[in-house]
């Protein structure tokens, strides 16, 4: 298991590295010469996931607001982006999606800045912290803050935000629970299982190395697509590796291939029009 502490850069956090620390049952850091593998750290910019230095990546941190997210939602291709084809996205439907591997909420970012409302569900503690702290930050910024070209506030991001609900929950549990708790309303469910370790680490995003650290693989994938196949409307989209094996060995209605990503559809009936 990975040794993660939890700090605080300033005083005022203390309560809230407390409140982290309950939760994720992780210590606060007090040596600071004690080795580690990562580092919880809140500061003024948020929760961010430091890894120690022999790790070769930097810090890690949820952020809507700016870098990848704000350019790709500004120039990312609109519907014409694979993902909203796979999902079917168009300009007479907006589906509702069930995303249930969130990670770091990239793919339902760009699923509700093209307008559908996405439920996101994300198991593992961690992930979900920085995942929820992202959300909290970004909603505070559309609302009060400034965005990073020096204007107030950030209404396109706020609309944004209000389209993406975060749940903390193992995903086969949801939904597989009873019908007093009900399933979020999905017309498409989204499953992007964390992909097989690649020998050259070097190639993997910083993101995807810590996760596998953290979080491991998804080894339920293969029933959560079971799963998925009896809650969706019209469609369950799987994203894979380009050349991985189909989940569960079922082969779906069709695939939109990619240079390194490769999204499978599996269709259960036709979308509106």
């Amino acid at each position: 298991m990975s040794k993660i502490e939890i700090t605080y850069t300033s005083d005022c956090f203390s309560d809230s590295a407390q409140q982290l620390s309950n939760k994720l049952e992780r210590p606060i850091r007090t040596d600071e010469s004690s080795p580690y593998d990562y580092l919880l750290t809140i500061s003024e910019s948020g929760l961010s996931l430091i890894p120690s230095a022999d790790k070769g990546y930097g810090s890690i941190q949820c952020d809507f607001a700016g870098g990848t997210h704000a350019h790709r939602r500004r120039f990312g291709g609109g519907n014409g982006q694979s993902i909203a084809k796979a999902v079917g996205v168009s300009g007479k439907f907006l589906p509702r999606v069930l995303d249930l591997t969130a990670g770091m909420g990239g793919d339902a970012f760009v699923l509700a800045s093209l307008g559908c409302h996405v439920t996101m569900l994300e198991r593992n503690p961690i992930v979900h912290s920085l995942l929820a702290d992202g959300v909290e930050r970004a909603v505070n910024n559309a609302q009060h803050g400034f965005v990073r070209d020096g204007s107030a506030g950030d209404t396109e991001l706020g609309d944004i935000m209000a389209r993406m609900t975060l749940i903390e929950a193992n995903s086969a549990a949801y939904l597989e629970q009873g019908p007093d708790h009900p399933v979020a309303p999905a017309d498409v469910v989204y499953l992007d299982p964390m992909f097989p370790e690649r020998k050259k680490s070097a190639k993997v995003k910083k993101e995807m190395q810590a996760f596998h650290a953290l979080v491991g693989s998804d080894l339920d994938a293969d029933k959560l697509l079971a799963l998925a196949l009896k809650v969706a409307n019209y469609r369950v989209v799987v994203k894979r590796p380009a050349g991985a094996n189909h989940l569960a060995d079922r082969k779906p209605s069709y695939s939109l291939e990619g240079k390194s990503t490769r999204y499978d559809i599996y269709t259960l009936k036709k979308l509106p029009s």
